[in-house]
């Protein structure tokens, strides 16, 4: 290519090949990245029985080291797990319904929940899967947990932070379940063609059966 072609030169004498590396630090209206955002003030607006919701102002600084204001809405949610149970043995996962409100239907998904205050993603993890299904392992020697990640819902509104876990079960035995007062939840030990075949809309519950899709395929 030619010295003078449009990927090899920019107006800071630089090629534009190097800008493709990280590195660039300013937006195109002129924020600087590197620099931190301020939050200037932050009200609750809403609080409910799950989440509460806070109006902020935020100052974003410019290239020029002047700052700029934004408003917005956050959504301030405890962190969650959701999980995709296997059991070893019989090859089969757990699948749920229940009614959920903000697709005002009842949806197919993993089982999950909301972390409590202080607790450890594990311990809710298997807490959560006690109170829904009555599935309780055997002991520590007969489960295994895998870590999708953990994603945000919805970082542009929420700061709810999501644990992706796979748990396969070598041994395990059922207790009672116990529901929120309001809680209704069905579920079901199901095979692997049923479990993908099934219309699972959750984002975050796609997430756990993409990763031990993977694991499957690597394993034939």
């Amino acid at each position: 290519m030619s010295d003078n072609g449009p990927l090899s030169s920019a107006p800071d004498g630089q090629s534009r090949g190097a800008e493709a590396s990280p590195g660039p630090r300013l937006a195109s209206q002129g924020v600087d990245v590197t620099v931190p955002a301020r939050i200037v003030s932050s009200s609750t607006v809403y609080r409910g029985a799950i989440f509460s919701v806070e109006d902020r102002r935020i100052a974003l600084t410019g290239a020029d080291g002047h700052e700029t204001m934004i408003r917005r809405q956050v959504v301030r949610h405890c962190p969650s797990v959701v999980m995709l149970v296997h059991d070893e043995a019989t090859d089969r996962y757990i699948l749920e319904r229940e009614y959920r409100a903000g697709s005002d239907t009842f949806a197919y998904g993993l089982p999950a929940g909301l972390m409590d205050a202080g607790e450890s993603v594990e311990h809710c993890a298997l807490r959560e899967l006690r109170e829904e299904t009555g599935v309780v392992p055997d002991s520590a020697d007969d489960m295994r947990f895998e870590s999708a990640g953990d994603c945000y819902s919805s970082e542009g509104m929420t700061d709810e932070l999501v644990h992706i876990l796979v748990l396969h079960l070598r041994a395990w035995h059922e207790v009672g379940r116990d529901f929120d007062p309001d809680e209704y939840v069905d579920s079901s030990w199901v095979d692997w063609p049923t479990l993908c075949a099934s219309p699972i809309r959750e984002s975050n519950a796609v997430i756990a059966l993409q990763h031990e899709m993977i694991r499957r395929l690597r394993r034939t």
